[in-house]
């Protein structure tokens, strides 16, 4: 293959990767909220996310910073989305002006 594809596959990579992480974080913030033990669902699945993502990074980059980089550009991608795609209601509804934080 050449290395165009390469590089769109280690992209299209780490968007997976990235949702794994960040929908995963979401999920877990979610969980936490009603759980009686919430240190143990976060120390679980952070451990679990970083695995999974390190591991991840490491087979697609092949020891090549090009795929690292274009996977890298995928996982922030994929932050961007399921942070918009995770806002609650309210945040999406409130209006943009914003109290001033000092006295000018």
């Amino acid at each position: 293959m050449n290395d165009g594809l390469h590089l769109v596959l280690a992209g299209v990579a780490g968007m997976l990767l990235g949702g794994i992480f960040f929908g995963g974080l979401w999920w877990t913030i979610r969980k936490c909220l009603a759980s009686p033990y919430p240190a143990i669902w976060l120390l679980g699945s952070a451990l679990i996310r970083m695995s999974v993502t390190l591991a991840g990074f490491y087979f697609v980059s092949a020891g090549q910073w090009q795929r690292t980089f274009a996977c890298m550009v995928g996982f922030i991608t994929a932050r961007l989305i399921v942070t918009r795609l995770t806002r609650s209601p309210i945040e999406k509804t409130s209006c943009t002006k914003r109290e001033p934080g000092h006295a000018s």
